[in-house]
């Protein structure tokens, strides 16, 4: 092994799984005699009703309807045997599956929302045998026989429930996948029983199902790879399988619900939504959740190094697995792992790693001649063994199939070419790009080609480049930018609008319309300038023609709604995947409670006036347009009415909840002491409190706020002092960085920019809220705290309120909501502390502390 490392390749574990019986249905008929009346599948549907079949049910519902295929299809040994499925996820989808492979043929997935060119081509070249679906218009599939879930299981209701018995091989083929095509069109992957069974035997060997782990999930679409080992990585082996709904996927909030209700074990997901579900998590407070989940598969996407520190950050205490898998739909999805157990394993690296082979496969890394590249080199992934499909349906591309000229042995005897580039580091593989023009989104693999084909392909497009901003990374954006011919007015929007017909969603890019294509000296497309235009422009599309519907808006608003819904969306700009009208939600639109500010502030810009609590809490524009005022006009509150909450002077009963609050908010989101994690702690800000309760509660400058309806919750705190009564306080913990910090801006601010005495200064110490509060109720608590701390100044005779913020969104609320003055702008990673050291040195330039401060007018 270790002269073959030299030479730049990885060998898995030689693992004899040779057996006839290797084949998909046949080891699930050999777990149903040990599990019969166990669960197999659960579904609780979106309207509230609940599916159950045990292990029995699915297998003799599978042959009856196996028993009919059969005759329906008559399936030929001598050709790929394919029924296509466009299903839903739901109960019925496990049987259908099952059922297809027990009558000797393969499934072909499609999705229910490919646009009809799509599908016309998956058929045109697939040629199955039937296709299944749920319901509704049959024309789509015109010319292949198709019946709907329903007419097939009531067609089968008198066949016998007894197995098949026919001529079965373990390389005859079990899965059709299509994916993206460097050519421009879709090509089928075809994958046989022993491909699948390799990969689900190594997982069951290597990530062993635990006794008590006997529920997973399926929620991977049917098109993706991975939904392969999610549904029958369980099933053979006697567990139950819930299915989850698409609209449960996408909702952080009901997406770990049902984890935690299901006490899930095991998770398989891309690393945009891992990030997700660590931002919604960073905003519960709950620190148990999830705690049972002990391995984390990601899959599909790059796992960047700092998500891979957020999620051992998250679940320290927990033990839990982080695990790497690399591949494509060519190799089974997953052809290479590493395992990570702890933050200490990142550390030295500047990638995570993809790890080492998987059993029975080789990995070498070979240059444009496949000759071998010397270890430690980057080189071309390729792959051989047993984890590889059986080419492509029709022979398409033979070029990524060939002979394998490094081995002898006829197991390895082809390879795959990846398109992707790697080295070997330590007997590791790291993964380092592509070749071609591929990309992953959303877990999907892209190739640009086919997306620019499609949009070339539009009669008003001229020209058309498509592009992948910052691949790999979550902030990656499939671009298109196109010149229209002679004439055409064709805006972004609208030939995205095009796209729908030609591309599953995910292979939507946004379009940005240019007057010219940028060209290098040789007369090539000049790529980094178009990025760059995007990056620096943000490509922003004309609000005012494009982004915006006026459909359905009252006369008497229209004028109000021009300068609503455009600002709406110049403020949202290219996050912005929707037309702004009279029924969007800003939130849905890619709002947030940063951006929500800046808009109510852009608003009063241009004369118009809206309560801060009015936008937040609005359903849609409309609801926006009612609350909306000229300024001079119709009096509009800009804060909730005082009378929604209970104000209270800090006293000692409140000691335990503000602790919690402050503890709770600070220690999940503060900016600055972020950057001294791991060595900040919870413990450290209870030290803090327990140092400055006294004087806190004795000076009487400090408040909380709750409901009117729930005087027992505390929504929010803020902690103040006179700027000069301040109480010496020791701080041993690493939180003394941060005051050291703080001080050294504001010190030299009182003494030449302030007002000099006790008296003077109203200095806002620390303000915090609950983190249960949603994002919008936030920002309302914030303003209401903002608010009573005017009144608090101006009744105690203060000249003004000094306070400093490192949040964007108080910054922004200061600023520009209420009428702060910037005294200073800090860029924070530019602050070196008093051993020489650059505590903040890894914050972005763009990370700032902001000092202000607002004058208070006397009362008459």
């Amino acid at each position: 092994m270790g002269s073959l490392q030299q030479h730049s390749i990885l060998k898995g574990d030689n693992i004899n799984w040779k057996d006839k019986d290797n084949i998909i249905h046949r080891i699930f008929e050999k777990t149903v005699k040990n599990c019969g009346g166990q669960a197999a599948i659960i579904h609780e549907d979106e309207n509230g009703g609940n599916y159950s079949f045990s292990y029995d049910e699915l297998e003799s519902s599978a042959n009856r309807l196996a028993r009919n295929l059969r005759k329906l299809c008559k399936p030929s040994a001598k050709a790929d045997s394919i029924v296509a499925v466009s299903m839903i996820p739901s109960h019925n989808l496990p049987i259908i599956l099952l059922s297809i492979l027990k009558s000797g043929m393969a499934y072909l997935p499609l999705d229910v929302d490919y646009p009809e060119s799509r599908v016309k081509h998956i058929l045109g070249e697939s040629e199955p045998l039937m296709v299944i679906i749920d319901g509704g218009n049959k024309s789509i599939y015109e010319g292949t026989l198709t019946l709907t879930f329903n007419e097939l299981w009531e067609e089968s209701a008198d066949e016998s429930d007894e197995p098949l018995d026919h001529e079965e091989d373990p390389e005859q083929l079990a899965i059709v996948l299509y994916t993206s095509g460097s050519t421009g069109v879709p090509k089928g992957v075809r994958l046989p029983h022993a491909t699948l069974v390799n990969r689900l035997l190594w997982q069951w060997r290597e990530l062993p199902f635990r006794d008590d782990e006997q529920i997973c999930i399926f929620k991977t679409a049917l098109t993706f790879v991975d939904s392969g080992p999610e549904i029958w990585g369980p099933l053979l082996q006697g567990r139950t399988i819930v299915v989850v709904p698409k609209q449960v996927t996408k909702d952080p909030e009901r997406f770990i619900d049902t984890l935690e209700k299901h006490n899930i074990q095991r998770l398989v997901l891309v690393p945009s939504l891992l990030q997700s579900i660590l931002m919604y998590l960073d905003i519960r407070n709950d620190t148990e959740t999830l705690k049972s989940l002990r391995l984390w598969i990601c899959s599909g996407e790059t796992l960047s190094q700092s998500l891979a520190h957020q999620f051992f950050t998250r679940f320290s205490a927990f033990n839990h697995t982080l695990a790497n898998f690399y591949g494509s739909t060519e190799v089974m999805g997953d052809v290479t792992y590493h395992l990570l157990n702890e933050t200490s394993q990142l550390k030295d690296i500047q990638k995570v790693p993809i790890g080492r082979p998987l059993d029975n496969c080789i990995i070498y890394l070979v240059n444009e001649d496949l000759r071998l590249v010397a270890h430690g080199d980057v080189g071309e992934v390729v792959v051989a063994g047993r984890n590889l499909a059986a080419g492509y349906i029709r022979g398409r591309d033979p070029h990524k199939f060939v002979s394998n000229p490094h081995a002898i042995d006829p197991e390895y005897s082809i390879i795959y070419r990846t398109g992707d580039y790697a080295r070997i580091v330590k007997g590791i593989l790291i993964y380092e790009g592509r070749t071609d023009s591929q990309v992953k989104i959303r877990g999907h693999r892209v190739d640009l080609a086919e997306v620019e084909k499609s949009v070339g392909g539009i009669p008003t497009v001229d020209k058309a480049v498509v592009l992948c901003y910052k691949p790999g990374e979550l902030a990656q954006a499939l671009l298109a930018f196109v010149t229209v011919k002679t004439g055409a007015s064709d805006s972004g929007l609208e030939i995205e609008n095009h796209l729908r017909s030609a591309l599953p969603s995910y292979m939507i890019p946004q379009v940005i319309v240019i007057e010219k294509i940028p060209l290098l000296i040789n007369g090539k497309t000049d790529r980094q300038a178009l990025l760059a235009m995007y990056e620096t422009s943000s490509c922003n599309r004309d609000a005012g023609k494009i982004n915006c519907d006026y459909t359905g808006v009252p006369e008497n608003l229209l004028a109000k709604a021009q300068i609503l819904f455009s600002t709406v969306a110049s403020v949202i700009g290219t996050s912005g995947r929707f037309a702004v009208d009279i029924n969007a939600n800003f939130y849905e639109l890619g709002g947030n409670s940063l951006n929500s500010i800046y808009t109510v502030t852009k608003l009063r810009e241009q004369g118009f006036e809206v309560g801060i609590t009015d936008f937040l809490k609005a359903k849609n524009m409309m609801e926006i347009l009612e609350k909306m005022s000229q300024s001079g006009g119709k009096n509009v509150k800009n804060e909730p009415e005082k009378s929604k909450f209970i104000i209270e002077v800090l006293d000692h009963s409140h000691r335990a909840d503000v602790t919690h609050i402050l503890t709770e908010s600070f220690y999940l989101k503060a900016d600055l002491e972020r950057w001294l994690a791991p060595d900040v702690l919870r413990s450290d800000y209870h030290e803090l409190m327990a140092a400055l309760w006294h004087p806190l509660v004795e000076k009487g400058l400090s408040f909380v706020v709750k409901s009117l309806d729930d005087a027992k919750t505390m929504l929010g705190v803020a902690l103040s002092f006179d700027a000069y009564d301040e109480p010496d306080c020791v701080i041993t913990s690493k939180l003394a960085i941060v005051f050291e910090f703080l001080e050294h801006l504001e010190a030299p601010l009182r003494e030449t920019k302030l007002p000099v005495g006790k008296g003077k200064i109203l200095h806002c110490y620390m303000m915090a809220t609950n983190t249960d509060l949603s994002p919008a109720d936030n920002v309302i608590i914030m303003s209401e705290m903002e608010r009573e701390l005017l009144e608090l100044a101006t009744d105690k005779g203060y000249l003004g309120i000094f306070t400093t913020n490192t949040s964007p969104l108080t910054q922004q609320l200061d600023v520009d909501v209420y009428g702060y003055e910037v005294l200073l702008d800090y860029q924070v990673n530019q602050y070196v502390a008093p051993d020489g050291t650059k505590p903040f040195g890894q914050a972005p330039d763009d990370q700032r502390a902001v000092c202000c401060w607002k004058t208070i007018s006397p009362h008459p």
